[in-house]
């Protein structure tokens, strides 16, 4: 028999990010999990900060502890994509997309610049976590999406071919089949992983 499809949402914060999986067999919709995934190592905190925690550092000092950093992140991010994907593979659905919700933060190449800019460094911060998430997603063979969040409706609405206040009644009722917490941070990852589904 074949399986139903998958796709994971997540929306990323500083050390951690909000997870929910929906499931879809024929037209219906299901909440098959709804997590919070930890992306720093309980016993470095630094690593929750980390542009932060290597500011004073010299670049080339900086960017060692930041890929340390980031390979901590990769490695969590990954066991519990693994985890959870095989979880719902044995209630008879196959993951194959994750959507991570962008920030609209201006970006910025350069290391030296992020490190001489509070503001970037925020931004940097922002994208640490969600390159992790992207990572460790594409590392477990995934199709990875990430859409900024102001684009996220009209994303939606145009996957999905219907109207706005359609969507986002649906999207607020799927809250019911898990209970709290069903906030902003759920709604639009759940948002963006009905989007995936709906795509071909």
């Amino acid at each position: 028999m074949a399986a139903h499809s998958a796709a994971f949402g997540f929306f990323a914060h500083s050390g951690w990010a909000a997870l929910v999986v929906l499931g879809r067999a024929a037209s219906d919709l299901s909440v098959l999990a709804r997590s919070r995934v930890e992306l720093i190592d309980d016993h470095d905190p630094e690593s929750k900060q980390p542009y932060h925690a290597v500011e004073s550092l010299c670049v080339e000092e900086a960017a060692g502890r930041l890929r340390g950093y980031l390979e901590a992140a990769v490695g969590l991010a990954y066991a519990a994509i693994e985890t959870q994907r095989e979880a719902v593979r044995q209630r008879g659905y196959q993951v194959k997309s994750v959507g991570i919700i962008e920030s609209a933060s201006r970006k910025e190449g350069s290391l030296s610049s992020i490190l001489k800019s509070h503001a970037l460094i925020h931004a940097a911060e922002g994208d640490h976590f969600r390159n992790a998430l992207s990572a460790a997603a594409q590392g477990l063979g995934l199709r990875v999406s990430r859409i900024q969040a102001r684009e996220l409706e009209d994303h939606a609405v145009s996957r999905l071919r219907l109207p706005l206040k359609s969507v986002l009644d649906t999207v607020n009722n799927l809250g019911r089949q898990v209970g709290p917490p069903w906030g902003a941070d759920q709604k639009k990852a759940a948002l963006l992983a009905w989007a995936l589904l709906a795509e071909r």
